[in-house]
C-alpha cells in the first residue's frame, strides 16, 4: 500500500509526542519532515522535544526549527498543562540528530518544490509556520493536498470560553490558513474532548513492555493531572487532542464530520481566536472545512496502541 506523504508541524507537548508515535508507528505515512512551532512551550523546548521523540522511536526524519513567536503577538505557552520542559513526566533520551539548517518555512518550500506529488500538512500547534509559508510561497499552495489540523472548536474553548489554545496563540495566522482555499480537516475541541484516555488505557500502554509504551504511559500520567484537576466534566479522562489529526487520515470512518464554513475572529475583545463554525449553514457560504465533531474512542485508543506496540 502506498504511503501518504505528509509534513508534520507540531509543538511537543504530550499529545504531540503521541501523535508523532502514531504517525511513525502506523507505518502508513511517508513523513517528509517535522517542523516545530512555539506554543505548548517555547521554540527552543519544542524543537528539543521533537528531537527527543524521534530519537526515542528511532525515526530518521529531518526536524526543522520554526518561528519563535506568533505573527503579531507575544507568545503564550501552556506550561500549566505540559510542564517546565513541555514533556514533563518521563525521562527521555538525549537527541541523536541535530535540527536541519533550513528554517521550517524554507524546508517546507524545498520539500514541496521537489515533490512530484501533493503533500498533506499536519499542524498540531499554532499555525504560524503554515501561514508564513502560505504568504511567502503562494505559488506552492497547489502542491498541498490537504491541511489536517488540530485546533479550534465550534461550541467551546479551553483558554477562553470560546477560543481553543492553538488558534488563540496566533489567530492572525489561523485566519490566513482558514482563508487560504486549501482543503482543511479541522479536529477541534468538539471531537478531541471525546478522544479521551483513561487510567485503564494508560495501564494498557504501560503493559506493552517496550520503551515507547512506557513513555506514553508516563506522558499520560503527567498530562492527566491537569485534566483531572481542571476538567472534571471529562470524568477523569485526558483529552488526547493531536493524534486525531493523524487518525483522521488513517481512518476517517472512526469520526463523524460535516463540511462547514469556518473563519477566525481576530478582533473580538471577548472572542479573539474563536473559530466561528457555521454548523447550521446560517451564512449559506461555501464550506471550506471538513469539521470533525465525534469519534469512536475505543477504536482511536486501539489505533494508537497498535502503533506504539510496534515501536522500540
Amino acid at each position: 500500500m502506498k504511503k501518504i506523504p505528509i509534513l508534520i508541524d507540531c509543538d511537543p507537548g504530550h499529545d504531540d509526542a503521541v501523535m508523532l508515535m502514531l504517525a511513525f508507528g502506523s507505518g502508513l505515512f511517508d513523513i517528509k519532515a517535522i517542523t516545530t512551532s512555539a506554543g505548548n512551550q517555547t521554540q527552543e523546548k519544542t524543537l528539543r522535544n521533537a528531537l527527543k521523540i524521534t530519537s526515542l522511536i528511532r525515526a530518521d526524519i529531518p526536524v526543522y526549527k520554526g518561528s519563535e513567536k506568533p505573527l503579531f503577538r507575544e507568545l503564550i505557552i501552556a506550561d500549566n498543562v505540559h510542564g517546565e520542559m513541555g514533556l514533563d513526566g518521563p525521562i527521555l533520551p538525549e537527541p541523536v540528530l541535530k535540527p536541519g539548517l533550513l528554517s521550517a518555512v524554507e524546508a517546507m518550500a524545498a520539500i514541496l518544490t521537489e515533490s512530484t506529488e501533493k503533500i498533506t500538512l499536519v499542524p498540531t500547534g499554532p499555525l504560524t509556520n503554515i501561514a508564513t509559508f502560505l504568504l511567502a510561497y503562494p505559488q506552492l499552495k497547489a502542491k498541498i493536498e490537504r491541511i489536517s489540523l488540530m485546533g479550534g472548536g465550534a461550541f467551546r474553548g479551553n483558554i477562553t470560553p470560546t477560543a481553543e489554545f492553538n488558534i488563540y496563540v496566533d489567530p492572525e495566522a489561523a485566519a490566513i490558513v482558514f482563508r487560504s482555499g486549501v482543503p482543511i480537516t479541522m479536529c477541534g475541541l468538539d471531537v478531541t474532548h471525546k478522544a479521551l484516555v483513561f487510567q485503564e488505557d494508560i495501564e494498557l500502554f504501560r503493559a506493552i513492555g517496550n520503551k515507547s509504551g512506557q513513555v506514553v504511559a508516563e506522558l499520560m500520567d503527567f498530562f492527566s493531572i491537569y485534566y483531572r484537576r481542571e476538567r472534571p466534566e471529562l470524568d477523569g479522562g485526558a483529552a488526547l487532542h493531536d493524534p486525531c489529526s493523524i487518525a483522521w487520515l488513517i481512518d476517517p470512518s472512526m469520526f463523524m464530520s460535516k463540511p462547514c464554513y469556518v473563519d477566525v475572529e481576530v478582533n473580538g475583545t471577548l472572542t479573539a481566536g474563536t473559530t466561528v463554525v457555521d454548523f447550521f449553514d446560517v451564512l449559506k457560504k461555501t464550506p471550506n472545512v471538513e469539521f470533525v465533531y465525534d469519534i469512536d474512542r475505543k477504536k482511536y485508543i486501539q489505533l494508537i496502541y497498535e502503533a506504539v506496540k510496534g515501536l522500540p
